[in-house]
Formats: structure tokens, C-alpha cells, sequence
């Protein structure tokens, strides 16, 4: 393999030399400036974006040790004093990451699998390079890198080691595939399905097939199920000169197949091939790992491996968990469990993910070997050492005879183990307090058990939150800013109710300016986990003054009276502090009045110690269109009031109006900064941008017991619950102690199990509620959605007749969070 050297990158990919230091050979191609390699070998990609620019953080990048940057902007003035840097100019640093990928991939001559499709891209790439491990080297995208910036650097990743590729691709729009095609080009093709999913960017559902289906090209087979119409119908007419393998449960295909629920967790499914038929058993009874289980037989069979080897690795599969979680651990530890499998890319994937969590200093991780890298193992685990010692890793336990044998090359604490028995036997004299654990290990050595004793007790009530969907929220938000509007995000009552600080660490990654809480003690919470960020504290007390100033707190001041309370402390402290003065033009909530604003200026003047940072105001109906007109007099008044304090203040502090709702419908009142709230959680109360948000929580509990009632029974308190005819009722594990208002009883309230909806029967107790599940196929463990999806929060909220913002904080804190990024 022909090492691509950085003086020689202008060939690869049509730009301009402005500067060169000390070019290396290129080993590791960079995104984000948060997630850094430091290698001489490193190469910066500075991308731009509506959001986010990369060249904003070339200074941050060079500090952290990177030396080759490739750029869209700017001339070689503009890097003079990045000394000994290399820097390559092109028209689209995107365009140039993808064409340095193909580059490098044009060097194998392996075969390559691509994987395309609304659904199940990820699961059938993951199990298919479980099944194919067992006889080859495997090269596969980590986790979901399936877009236009992870497609190139998961083939980056490919090396003379490997014997078969596995890459999926996802597009959002016309002319996206063709550049992954470039990419990739590979010999097999697996089209999954076709669903809903991105149809916004395109003019059709037809039009999304035959954009996916670019990506078989260089195919020389390509394998679909034929049941999808439109799937069969565009490769037909696009591919007649290739091998397309077709499967049907319905109709004539390539392979004929049906199936059979042998038990709760196994399914038989036959396949028929002109005069040939097999059968396998697969471990899942549900629909989508079926589908998905049927694609990877078929490739097998299509690659001649004989029955019995593809019954020995399809019975061996489990669901893949496609995301990183942060749980609640014993000890006030917190567990990141990714325990599917140990790539050399993943593992930098999760250390990333760890050293964004705060909420311990202390950081361990527990680790396997590292299998199929390609890379001689002393090699191998010297670059693991120092990726540790890059991420701040304070402790290493280690198992697997490669990681026993090199453990010399990392010099952080550790404990290294050559086996899972020897690890379990000394597990028990470990010590594990107030840290962080990233538990990360091949499926072989079995690393869920140690997770499971790693895991806080608690009941099955589970609030999970997606952090990814939180990411696009924050985005969605931040899309309808001009460049240069700084954004408060509110994370007051416990981040209406998805846990404070672990929200915090994800807004303090994603650079947000400011953060708002309602009371001191929050904010002492948030400093206490590593929060640097500005926080804004809503309703600060005399009795806390001398602990903002101590965490460096910044109080909202929204009356004469605290003003001067304020100010009297300060004089006697001699301690300079920002406030935030609170205006009230019409909320009529707290707020300062117009009148008062002659006091606050002469105060203001007296005290040079007091600094305004802003100066805000809330709109009353910045949701309600019916409300526009008294919207605009509040913004009027603010406007007036703010002019008046800068004329005879002499300041220029930061101005704030809009909440979530406000920052949709009235950006010419954007000013210098916005405060997101509920719609940062996937609530919009405008209900025009809903459809552009993500639901980021998903509230979740089991059946704890089913029984029977007869026909004219009662259930629960009061006997309010009246059985009308025989029922089958489940008592499910959540209560109003966990959230669950009483409201919800008698019918109000509905839950989902196994895709239905059930509903409440009899009255909400305090740590169970009953459920009719009459009809429904339900066991004694299965789980309940209490609203995600569906039910949603507004459709809960409805129901009682409250608002979205009620239903989120009331889950209590005595849930269990898991967040979670996919």
C-alpha cells in the first residue's frame, strides 16, 4: 500500500499549496476540533457549515499539536504565524475529505459490501461482519458513520490487513450518493428497504430509490427484497446487466422464503432456490431483525458458505446496540457500557464520548483486546496508550492475552489481566468511587456481566434520553440565528427534568454561550461537575449573595429592593460581579418597571462593581399568534426601556427577549442572544417546527404482573376501575411518586406496549398503575412506553389538559436517566 504523503496531497485532491512546514505521511483525518488526534501524521479538514465553521478553531487545533490543515478560506498571510504548519487551500474541504478517501481506497483490490436503505443499515453491517469474522479480516464503519463526512473516514480506515469491506451510507438529499459511490465503489450491494425516513429532501419516495441506488454502480451483485416495489422496479431498469438476487415472502424471487414463531425468542425461516430449500433458526421473533436477518443469509448464501457454518453464526447474533449510554452507577460512579464489539476507530469514538463527561474527575476504563486492526500488536497497543494518556485517562483494566502481553507500552495506572475468569476472580477487590467507566470490549469476552455489576440498583422506570436528538434540537434553534447571536439555554428544574448537568456537559461541548438556572443551588450543582460556562441564576436570595459571588454565579436582578440588597453586599465584599437586570414590559411576573430605572441607574453609577451583562424581558404569548400585537407593545417597551438605561448608564450589555417559541416567530427581535428552553427538549408550543424537532425522552417501564379479571371485577383504589366484560389486565411499574399524574386515571392516560396502546384502568398509585391489555400479546417483564414516539408528550399534556413543560419536569428524580448517542 502506497502511503499518501502531505506534499503530495494536491494531486489527490486539486488545491493549492499556501504553506509548507514539515509535511508528513498522512495517518489520521480530522473533523472537529474537539476530537483531536495528535499525530504528526494528522490532517485538519477546517469545514464550514450554517452552524458551525471550522476555521473559526485553526488557532485551537494548532495549539493541541496539529501541523497540516487543509482549508477553504483565507490566504497564506492568514497562517504565517502557525509556524512550521502545512496548509493546502481548496473550494470545499467536504469535496477534498471524500476525494483523499477515494484516493486511498482506489489502492485495494478487495471485495466490498455497501449497505444502503431507510432501516437497518447499521444492524446488518454490524452482524455481517460478525458472521464474517470468523473467516476474514473485516473493515466496517463505526457505529452510524454513514454520511458524507463518515463515509470517507470510515474507508480511511482500510489497510493492506483487511480481506473484505463492510460500509454503510445514508443520504438526506439529491446528488449526495454519487459522491459516497466515488468512494466506496463497491462489488456487493445490500438495499435494506425503503421507508419515510429523509423524505423531505426529495421531490419523492421514487426519487430517493433511484438517488440510493446510484450507489451500485461498480456492483456486481446486488441484493433487495422484492417486496419493496419500488426498490425492485429501479434496479430492474437500472441494472440489467447485473446479478441482482432478489428475496420475496410473497411473491417469486431469487429466494423464496417464510418463517414460523418457534417460541418467544426464535423464528425458523425456510428458503426456497429453484430446486433447492434450507432452513436456519434466528434468535428474534420480531419483524425488522428478521428483515435484517434474511439480507445476511441471503449474502451468505450467495458467497457459497455451506448450511450448517450459517446456522452456527446466525444463531449467535444478539441486538446491537447502536449507541453509547451513560447509566447511574454504584458508588457514584457513572458507566458508559459499549460493549458490542472493540475496533481500534470505536475505541476513540467512546474515549471522545468519555472525556466529554464531567461529572467525576476520575476516569477509568475497562478494556479488551483490540481485534483486527491489522497493526503488529506492540505497535498497536503503543498508539492505545496513547490515546489513553491523550483523553486524560486515569486507570486502565485490561483483559485479553494481546493487551497481558503489551502492557508495558501504557504507562497510565493499570491492571491487566490475560483472561475474563482471571479478571471476574479479582473484580471483587476492586475499588471503583466517584469515577466515570467506560466499559469497552469485544463481544467474546462477555464484559455485559461486569456491566451488570457495575450498574446502580434502582426499579425499572427508565427516562432515556437521546442526546443525539438533543444535538438537533440546539442546531434547529441555532439555524434561525444571524452569525454572531449568542444563545442562553435553560437547564433550570433539573433540565426541565432530563437531569441537569449531564445536559450541561453536552451544551458546554457544543459551545453554547450562557446557561440559565432558576435557583443558586443549581448553579453550585453545575460548577460543582466541571461547568465553566456563564450561568444566569433566576431567582438568586440575600441569603445566597456571598455564594454566587464564591462559584461565580451571575444574578438575575429583577427588583429596586434586591438591587440595593445586592449592591450593599457587594460594597462590604469590594468584589466585582455581572447582573443581570430583568425588565418587565407586560409579563407582569418579576421584572423591573420603567419607573424604577432612574434608581437603578443612580445605584448602577455608585457601584462600579455591579457590571451588566444583559439586560432581558419575557414576551407573555410569544407562542399564540392571537397574542402578535401585544407581543410587539412588549418589544416596544423593552426597546424604549433598554435605550434609556444605555443613554444614561453608558453601558452596552447584552440584549434577550425571545424564548423557544419567540425564536421562530420573531427574529427581528433576536437581538445579541436568545434563551432556548422547552424546544431544546423537542417541544415546540408554536406546533409549526414540530416536525422539525426530535423528541430527545423516552420514559419507559415493565410489566411487573398480569392477571385476569372477570367481568364485572373491579381494580385499584376506590374500586374506580369496572371490568365491563373479562379482561387481561398488566400492573406496570410507575406511579405518581415517579411522574405518572393521577390525572391519567381511568382511561385518561394510554401507554404502548409491544406497538399498542393500552389504557389506564382504575386509578394511578403511588409506584404502580393497571393497565387493560385486553388483545394485546404481552408477557410479565415486557416493556411499556409511557410517552416518546407515541404516546407523545403533547399528546399526555392534552390529556390532562396541561402543557408539555409540566409533563417533562414531574418525572422524578428516583428515574433512573440513561443518555444515550447513536
Amino acid at each position: 500500500m502506497k502511503s499518501l504523503h502531505f506534499k503530495d496531497i494536491q494531486g489527490a485532491i486539486q488545491g493549492n499549496l499556501l504553506l509548507i512546514g514539515e509535511p508528513h505521511t498522512i495517518t489520521h483525518l480530522l473533523t472537529d476540533s474537539r476530537r483531536m488526534v495528535v499525530d504528526p501524521g494528522s490532517v485538519f479538514f477546517a469545514i464550514g457549515g450554517p452552524r458551525h465553521d471550522g476555521h473559526q478553531f485553526i488557532d485551537e487545533v494548532y495549539q493541541s499539536g496539529i501541523r497540516q490543515f487543509v482549508v477553504e478560506k483565507g490566504n497564506a498571510k492568514d497562517f504565517r504565524h502557525l509556524k512550521g504548519a502545512s496548509v493546502v487551500k481548496v473550494n470545499n474541504t467536504i469535496r477534498a475529505l471524500q476525494q483523499i478517501a477515494a484516493h486511498h481506497r482506489q489502492q485495494f483490490s478487495i471485495p466490498v459490501i455497501a449497505i444502503t436503505g431507510s432501516n437497518g443499515k447499521t444492524i446488518i453491517k454490524e452482524w455481517l461482519s460478525q458472521l464474517l469474522s470468523e473467516k476474514l479480516n473485516v473493515a466496517k464503519s463505526p457505529n452510524s458513520y454513514n454520511s458524507q463526512i463518515g463515509v470517507p473516514l470510515s474507508v480511511w480506515e482500510l489497510n493492506q490487513w483487511h480481506q473484505i469491506g463492510i460500509f454503510e451510507t445514508g443520504i438526506s438529499q439529491p446528488g449526495e450518493m454519487h459522491a459516497l459511490q466515488q468512494i466506496i465503489r463497491p462489488s456487493i450491494g445490500i438495499f435494506s428497504n425503503i421507508g419515510s425516513a429523509h423524505d423531505e429532501g426529495f421531490s419523492s419516495q421514487l426519487q430517493k430509490v433511484q438517488e440510493k441506488s446510484q450507489l451500485f454502480s461498480s456492483c456486481d451483485t446486488i441484493i433487495y427484497c422484492k417486496d419493496y416495489r419500488q426498490i425492485e422496479e429501479v434496479l430492474n431498469d437500472l441494472y440489467t446487466n447485473k446479478n441482482l438476487v432478489s428475496w420475496s415472502s410473497n411473491m417469486d424471487a431469487t429466494f423464496r422464503v417464510s418463517s414460523a414463531k418457534l417460541n418467544k425468542n426464535l423464528t425458523q425461516l425456510s428458503f426456497e432456490h429453484g430446486s433447492e430449500q434450507y432452513a436456519f433458526k434466528v434468535p428474534f421473533t420480531d419483524e425488522a431483525n428478521i428483515e435484517n436477518c434474511i439480507h445476511c443469509i441471503v449474502y451468505l448464501l450467495t458467497q457459497n458458505w455451506e448450511k450448517q457454518q450459517i446456522q452456527d453464526g446466525i444463531i449467535k447474533l444478539k441486538g446491537v446496540s447502536m449507541r453509547l449510554e451513560l447509566k447511574e452507577g454504584i458508588n457514584d460512579c457513572y458507566l458508559i457500557d459499549d460493549t458490542y464489539n472493540n475496533d481500534f476507530t470505536g475505541l476513540r469514538i467512546a474515549l471522545e464520548f468519555l472525556a466529554q463527561q464531567k461529572l467525576n474527575k476520575k476516569k477509568t476504563v475497562i478494556l479488551s483486546d483490540i481485534l483486527q486492526t491489522g497493526l503488529e500488536e506492540k505497535q498497536l497497543y503503543k498508539q492505545v496508550g496513547a490515546i489513553l494518556a491523550d483523553k486524560g485517562i486515569d486507570r486502565l483494566l485490561g483483559v485479553g492475552p494481546a493487551l497481558y502481553r503489551n502492557q508495558s507500552c501504557i504507562s497510565l495506572e493499570k491492571q491487566i489481566y490475560p483472561d475474563f475468569d482471571q479478571f471476574l476472580e479479582a473484580f471483587e477487590n476492586l475499588s471503583f468511587h466517584k469515577e466515570t467507566i467506560l466499559v469497552k470490549g469485544a463481544r467474546t469476552f462477555q464484559f455485559e456481566r461486569i456491566v451488570k455489576k457495575l450498574l446502580k440498583k434502582v426499579h425499572g422506570t427508565v427516562l432515556e434520553i437521546n442526546l443525539d436528538a438533543l444535538t438537533n434540537n440546539l442546531n434547529f434553534y441555532r439555524s434561525k440565528l444571524a452569525p454572531g447571536t449568542k444563545m442562553m439555554v435553560m437547564v433550570k428544574a433539573f433540565a426541565y427534568g432530563s437531569g441537569s448537568h449531564q445536559i450541561a456537559q453536552l451544551l458546554q461541548y457544543h459551545r453554547v454561550d450562557y446557561l440559565g438556572v432558576a435557583y443558586t443551588d443549581e448553579g453550585v450543582e453545575l460548577r460543582q461537575h466541571g461547568i465553566y460556562l456563564p450561568i444566569m441564576v433566576m431567582n438568586p436570595t440575600p441569603e445566597v449573595f456571598e455564594t454566587l459571588i464564591e462559584y461565580q454565579l451571575e444574578p438575575e436582578i429583577y427588583s429596586l429592593a434586591l438591587l440595593r440588597q445586592f449592591d450593599h453586599h457587594l460594597i462590604l465584599r469590594k468584589k466585582s460581579v455581572s447582573i443581570h437586570l430583568k425588565l418587565d414590559t407586560g409579563m407582569h411576573r418579576l421584572g423591573l418597571l420603567e419607573k424604577d430605572l432612574s434608581q437603578v441607574i443612580k445605584i448602577l453609577k455608585q457601584n462600579k462593581n455591579i457590571k451588566i451583562a444583559s439586560v432581558f424581558s419575557h414576551l407573555a404569548g410569544a407562542d399564540k399568534q392571537s397574542l402578535n400585537d401585544f407581543s410587539h407593545q412588549q418589544a416596544t417597551l423593552f426597546n424604549k426601556m433598554v435605550k434609556y438605561l444605555e443613554v444614561n448608564a453608558k453601558v452596552r450589555p447584552i440584549k434577550h427577549l425571545l424564548n423557544s417559541p419567540g425564536i421562530s416567530r420573531f427574529p427581528q427581535y433576536h437581538y445579541q442572544m436568545v434563551r432556548l428552553g422547552i424546544g431544546l427538549y423537542g417541544v415546540d408550543t408554536t406546533g409549526q417546527k414540530q416536525h422539525q424537532l426530535q423528541p430527545i425522552g423516552k420514559l419507559k417501564t415493565t410489566i411487573s404482573q398480569i392477571k385476569s379479571v372477570k367481568k364485572g371485577q373491579t381494580v385499584g383504589y376506590g374500586r374506580k376501575g369496572k371490568a365491563s366484560k373479562d379482561l387481561q389486565i398488566a400492573v406496570i411499574g410507575i406511579g405518581y411518586a415517579d411522574g405518572f399524574d393521577r390525572g391519567f386515571s381511568n382511561g385518561v392516560g394510554k401507554v404502548k406496549i409491544n406497538g399498542r396502546i393500552a389504557p389506564i384502568i382504575g386509578n394511578v398509585c403511588m409506584d404502580m398503575s393497571m393497565v387493560d391489555i385486553t388483545g394485546i400479546e404481552a408477557v410479565e417483564g415486557d416493556e411499556v412506553i409511557i410517552f416518546g414516539t407515541e404516546p407523545s408528550i403533547d399528546q399526555l399534556a392534552s390529556a390532562i389538559h396541561t402543557i408539555p413543560y409540566e409533563i417533562l419536569t414531574k418525572v422524578s428524580e428516583r428515574v433512573k436517566r440513561v443518555y444515550y448517542t447513536e
